[in-house]
């Protein structure tokens, strides 16, 4: 049932376009952000409200899980906790950071907490804690992130 209202919800967009925009727009991935329910719906109402315009990942997980790394031009439809759509980006830069090399105006643009580096360095931290660990990786000061920014272009 979820992939009949992602694939409708998909359409809905679709239908806001003019006719060749919409030939340029066939490819899509739909997913949650986070790595609990509560940072799914967190993270989907900031980038509902405008505060969130960026988010970043490790390499590492890409890499293990053979996932391919997005690409400016990407689309994706968030999904809450309960896998609901609730809007549709689109990747604009893409552009491989350490972690350490990451500023305080990605951090800022990431949306959360204080929006200070700080805030950004303690929360993601242990965000990559939790995620390596399920592949039996620890974070490092200069693990690769893909720090993506993107746009919304749908709610």
């Amino acid at each position: 049932m979820p992939d009949t209202l992602i694939n409708k919800y998909w359409s809905e967009y679709l239908q806001t376009l003019s006719e060749q925009e919409r030939k340029s727009r066939n490819n899509y991935t739909a997913e949650q952000w986070g790595d609990s329910k509560e940072l799914a719906d967190s993270l989907s109402s900031l980038i509902l409200s405008g505060k969130k315009t960026a988010s970043c990942s490790s390499l590492w997980i890409y890499e293990k899980e053979n996932i391919p790394v997005p690409e400016k031009g990407n689309y994706t439809i968030v999904l809450n906790s309960k896998n609901e759509p609730v809007c549709i980006v689109e990747t604009t830069d893409v552009q491989i950071v350490p972690f350490e090399k990451v500023d305080e105006s990605f951090a800022f643009l990431e949306g959360e907490g204080d929006r200070s580096l700080e805030y950004w360095r303690t929360a993601h931290w242990n965000f990559f804690t939790r995620s390596l660990g399920k592949i039996d990786l620890q974070p490092l000061m200069n693990m690769p992130l893909v720090c993506e920014k993107f746009k919304l272009v749908y709610k």
